[in-house]
């Protein structure tokens, strides 16, 4: 069951929740009752998840910018958009980023790049956080 909270709470800060799931995950980590490589992939795996659905959202942007409980503002939007446009694909390895990253993955959509592209992109940034953090406890 705490496989799937963790991956849950990690899909919903992979969308518009400004908030570090890497608190919630080292502190599994430092329980030591779970598999720390599970937990590393559920993390992952929701919080890959949550970008696309950020993805999504920006490739539907006419639709959902006008509700008002769509958490992106046009200020956000033109930040993101800003970095998208000049970092590309490399900005979305820095989809992880509390407040920026969201932002971008949703730029991303708003571009309609190549959603194959998106995920491996986000993959790495998302999996390469998490795995330092994974390295990192298993060294102390």
């Amino acid at each position: 069951m705490i496989y799937l909270s963790l991956f849950i709470f990690c899909l919903s800060l992979g969308t518009f929740f400004p908030f570090a799931s890497e608190t919630y995950l080292s502190t599994l980590f430092l329980s030591e009752k779970y598999n720390n490589f599970v937990l590393l992939i559920f993390a992952s795996l929701g919080n890959i998840l949550g970008s696309l659905i950020s993805w999504i959202f920006g490739y539907f942007v006419n639709y959902f910018m006008n509700k008002s409980w769509f958490p992106v503002n046009k200020f956000l939007l033109q930040k993101a958009t800003s970095i998208f446009k000049k970092y590309g694909k490399w900005s979305l390895l820095l989809s992880w980023v509390p407040f920026i990253g969201d932002p971008i993955a949703f730029a991303a959509g708003t571009f309609r790049y190549n959603v194959l592209f998106f995920l491996i992109f986000v993959s790495i940034g998302k999996v390469a956080r998490y795995l330092f953090i994974y390295i990192y406890f298993l060294i102390y």
